[in-house]
C-alpha cells in the first residue's frame, strides 16, 4: 500500500459520505453530521441519489457527479450496493475509502464472497480500504479535525493513537477517553480488515508526528511474522500497547506433544508481544492507564521508586504494589533523609515511603518532592494525597506541578489524589502540566512498572539470530522425508535422536537393537548402566504401555528388559509394528535438573518454541515460556529467566548452578531446526537434563511428529 493512499485516509482534504441520509436516526446521517459539525478543515460532500441536500449541503447522486477530486470516501450503503459504489470510487480515482457497512464475512459464506469482491476492487484500483463493518476513523489534528464515525463525541487532541478491530470496543474506548479527558491523535476502526490491517496502520502511525504512543485492540493478526518485525522497529521509537481478546485456552486443539498441548493462542500472543516489544494490557482501563504515563511523562532511567504520601495505609499499599509489579523501593541517601528529618515533624517518616502525616499541607509536599527528585537513587516518584479536612487538594496539586515543572531532573512523576469531591479541578491542574493522576496506588504502580519495562526494551542489548554452521541439514532432511514417503507422521526415538544429533544437540549414546543379542551387544558397546525403550512408529507414549526399563546393569537384565518391553507393548497394542528396542546410556536424572524443550508449528504463526521445567511435572506445573522462531540469542537467555523455577537454574538450597549456556545453545539450535525443516510439526525433548555449570546438557528422550505429506 502506497504512503500517499494511507495519508489520504488519515489526513484527507476532501471527503465524500456515500449513503449520507436526510433521516436523523441513520448511520449515514450521523457520520455526515459528525464530519460537518465537527469542524472538518476540508470539504465534505454528501452522496445520496434520492436527496437534493443534506443538512443544508448540496447532495450528489454519485461520486462520479462530484466535480472536484476526493481524497476519502466513507461508504454507508447496504452491503449489496457496496461493490458498485466502490467501483465508482475507483473510476473517480479516490485513493482511500472506509466501509462502515456491516453484512460481510461476519455473517457467513455469502457475506464472505461479497467481502472478497470488494477486496478485489480495492486492489484493482489501488484504494487504501479500511473495513468493512467498522466504526470509522478520527483525526484530532487541528489542521484536519475529521470525525468520520457514528460515535457520540470526539476526544480532545492528544498524542495517543488507538487502532481497534472491534467497533463496539472502539465506542467504549471513545466514551472512556472523553469521560477521562484523555486526548487522542487518531482513532482507527479496522473492522473485518478486507484490505488494510493493523500492520499498514501501525507503520503509518510510526511516522505520524502527532502520535507518540500507539494502542491496539486485537482479535487476531493478519500477518504475525510481519507484525513482529514491524513492531520491533516501531517500539524502538514509540511505545506500542495492546489488548488481545480471547485469553483462555478453551479452543486449543488436542496435541500429541507437551508443547502442542500447552501452546494455546494466548501463549502465542504473549510470545509475539514479548519479542516485538509490545506492552500487553488486560483491560481498557489498564491500557489507557499505561498510555497516559508513557504519553505524558519522561521514561525512568531505572526501577527505583520513591513514594510521597500523607497517609500510612495508602503508602503501604503503594509499596506492596510497586514490589508486586517488579519495581524497587528507592533507598534514599543519608543526605536526603537528614534533610527531610530536619524540616518535617518528628512523627513523619523519612524512610521510603515518605509519610508526611495527615495534616501535611502543600509546603511539606514541596519539600519532600523536591528532595526525592534531587536524590540520585530515585528514578521515579509517586505522589499520594488523601483528602483530609485540613488539606487543600488544589493547593497540593499546584505545588506538585510547580516543583515538577521547575526541576531539571527528567524523572517521571505520577499522582494519586484519592478523592472524589473537588477532583475535577485537581485533574485540570495536573493535566495542564501533563502529570497523570490515578484513583488508586495500584494503578499508578502498574503504570510505572510498564514504563520501566518499556525503558528496558529500548535500552536492551541487540543480538542477532544465531545460525550454527556445524549442522548436517541433509541428514536430518533425509530422515524426515523417508518417514513421510512411508506415510508416517511420527519419528521413533532412534530417528528423532538422529535428527537432533544432525543439528548438534547433546544426545546420549544409543542404538536400535532388533534382537536380544543385538541389545546386549549395544549395551556392552555403550557401557553400563543402560536403558531399554520400545521402538515402534505406532507407539508415541512409551511409558504408557510399559515400554521403558531403566538402570540396567548387566546382560541378563538387558535380555529380561528386552522381552518385557516387547511383551507389554504387544499386549497394549497388538497391531503395532515393533522395530525393536532403543538401547541408550542411562543417566540418572538426579545428576542434573530436568527441563523440557519443545516446538509446535502453529498454522498462523509458524514454529513456536517452548522451554520450562521438565520431567513428569511439565503438564502439572505448566512452568513454561514460549517464543516464536527464529529466536535471537538474547531471547534464548531470557526464556531461561522467565520460568518460575529459574532459581533452580541458579542453584537453590545447596544445589549447584546449572549450565544455562548449554540450555541457551539448545534453544537456538531448536530455533534453527524448526525454521529450516518445515515438515516437523511438533517436537519434545523431555527431559533435557542440564548439568552443573560447564558440564553441558543431555537429551534423554525425544519425540518428533511430522506434518502429513498433503500439508506440504
Amino acid at each position: 500500500m502506497q504512503n500517499q493512499q494511507i495519508q489520504a485516509l488519515l489526513s484527507p482534504t476532501s471527503v465524500a459520505v456515500i449513503g449520507a441520509s436526510t433521516r436523523p436516526d441513520t448511520v449515514g446521517r450521523a457520520v455526515f453530521a459528525n464530519i460537518l459539525l465537527g469542524e472538518f478543515q476540508g470539504v465534505v460532500y454528501p452522496v445520496n441519489p434520492k436527496a437534493y441536500s443534506i443538512m443544508g449541503v448540496r447532495a450528489y447522486a454519485s461520486v462520479l457527479d462530484i466535480p472536484d477530486p476526493i481524497d476519502l470516501a466513507v461508504i454507508v450503503v447496504p452491503a449489496r450496493v457496496v461493490p458498485k459504489v466502490l467501483e465508482e470510487c475507483g473510476v473517480k480515482g479516490i485513493p482511500a475509502a472506509v466501509i462502515i457497512t456491516a453484512g460481510f464475512k461476519e455473517i457467513g459464506p455469502e457475506g464472505a464472497r461479497l467481502e472478497a469482491q470488494i477486496r478485489d476492487i480495492g486492489r484493482q484500483y489501488g484504494i487504501a480500504l479500511m473495513g468493512p463493518n467498522c466504526l470509522g476513523l478520527m483525526n484530532t489534528d487541528p489542521g484536519v479535525r475529521l470525525n468520520a464515525t457514528f460515535a457520540r463525541s470526539m476526544p480532545l487532541p492528544g498524542n495517543i493513537a488507538f487502532i481497534s478491530q472491534s467497533g463496539a470496543v472502539g465506542v467504549a474506548a471513545l466514551e472512556y477517553v472523553v469521560g477521562e479527558n484523555i486526548g487522542l491523535s487518531k482513532f482507527l476502526s479496522v473492522g473485518n480488515k478486507a484490505l488494510l490491517h493493523e500492520n499498514h496502520l501501525l507503520e503509518a502511525l510510526a511516522a505520524d508526528p502527532q502520535t507518540d504512543v500507539i494502542l491496539l485492540y486485537l482479535e487476531d493478526l493478519e500477518d504475525p511474522k510481519g507484525f513482529i518485525e514491524l513492531a520491533r522497529r516501531v517500539t524502538e521509537k514509540k511505545p506500542v500497547l495492546a489488548i488481545k481478546s480471547g485469553r483462555t485456552r478453551e479452543g486449543a486443539r488436542a496435541a500429541a506433544s507437551h508443547t502442542g498441548a500447552l501452546a494455546g493462542s494466548d501463549e502465542v500472543y504473549d510470545s509475539l508481544f514479548r519479542q516485538s516489544g509490545v506492552l500487553r494490557a488486560d483491560t481498557l482501563e489498564e491500557l489507557f492507564d499505561y498510555a497516559r504515563a508513557l504519553a505524558l511523562q519522561p521514561l525512568p532511567k531505572g526501577e527505583k521508586v520513591a513514594i510521597v504520601t500523607n497517609a500510612g495505609g495508602p503508602g503501604i499499599m503503594a509499596t506492596d504494589a510497586c514490589v508486586r509489579y517488579g519495581l524497587r523501593m528507592a533507598p534514599l541517601t543519608r543526605e536526603t533523609r537528614e534533610h527531610l528529618r530536619s524540616h518535617l515533624p518528628p512523627t513523619a517518616s523519612v524512610q521510603n515511603p515518605i509519610d508526611l502525616i495527615g495534616d501535611a499541607k502543600e509546603d511539606r509536599y514541596a519539600l519532600a518532592l523536591q528532595a526525592v527528585l534531587d536524590d540520585p537513587n530515585v528514578d521515579a516518584v509517586m505522589v499520594i494525597c488523601t483528602p483530609q479536612i485540613m488539606v487543600d487538594l488544589e493547593a497540593v496539586a499546584r505545588t506538585v506541578v510547580q516543583v515538577v515543572t521547575r526541576h531539571p531532573a527528567s524523572k517521571p512523576v505520577v499522582a494519586c489524589f484519592m478523592a472524589l469531591e473537588g477532583l475535577e479541578r485537581v485533574l485540570a491542574i495536573l493535566d495542564e502540566a501533563r502529570i497523570p493522576n490515578y484513583r488508586f496506588p495500584e494503578a499508578a504502580a502498574r503504570a510505572l512498572a510498564e514504563m520501566v519495562r518499556y525503558t528496558a526494551w529500548v535500552n536492551r542489548p541487540r543480538t542477532p539470530v544465531r545460525i550454527f554452521d556445524d549442522v548436517d541439514r541433509e541428514t536430518a532432511r533425509a530422515i524426515v522425508e523417508k518417514a513421510r514417503a512411508e506415510g508416517r507422521t511420527f519419528l521413533p526415538e532412534p530417528e528423532a535422536h538422529a535428527v537432533l544429533r544432525a543439528y548438534g544437540f547433546p544426545t546420549v549414546p544409543g542404538r536400535l537393537a532388533r534382537t536380544e543379542d543385538e541389545a546386549v551387544r549395544a549395551a556392552e558397546d555403550i557401557g553400563y548402566p543402560v536403558v531399554v525403550k520400545i521402538v515402534s512408529p505406532h507407539i508415541i507414549h512409551k511409558f504408557d504401555v510399559g515400554g521403558v526399563v531403566l538402570n540396567l546393569q548387566d546382560p541378563d537384565q538387558v535380555r529380561e528388559a528386552y522381552n518385557q518391553v516387547l511383551a507389554r507393548a504387544l499386549a497394549a497394542m497388538p497391531d503395532a509394528d515393533i522395530w525393536g528396542v532403543y538401547v541408550q546410556k542411562f543417566l540418572p536424572t538426579s545428576k542434573g535438573l530436568e527441563t523440557i524443550l519443545g516446538m509446535h508449528r502453529d498454522p498462523h504463526f509458524g514454529p513456536l518454541l517452548m522451554f520450562g521445567l521438565g520431567g513428569v511435572y511439565v503438564e502439572v506445573l505448566k512452568d513454561v515460556t514460549f517464543r516464536i522462531a527464529p529466536v535471537r540469542e538474547l531471547g534464548a537467555y531470557r526464556m531461561l529467566r522467565e520460568i518460575r523455577a529459574r532459581a533452580l537454574l541458579d542453584g537453590y538450597r545447596g544445589q549447584p548452578p546449572r549450565d544455562i549456556h548449554a540450555l541457551a545453545q539448545c534453544i537456538m539450535r531448536l530455533s534453527q531446526l524448526a525454521t529450516e525443516i518445515e515438515a516437523i510439526q511438533e517436537l519434545d525433548i523431555n527431559p533435557l537434563l542440564v548439568m552443573e555449570v560447564g558440564q553441558g546438557a543431555h537429551v534423554l528422550d525425544a519425540r518428533i511428529l511430522l506434518r502429513p505429506v498433503q500439508e506440504g
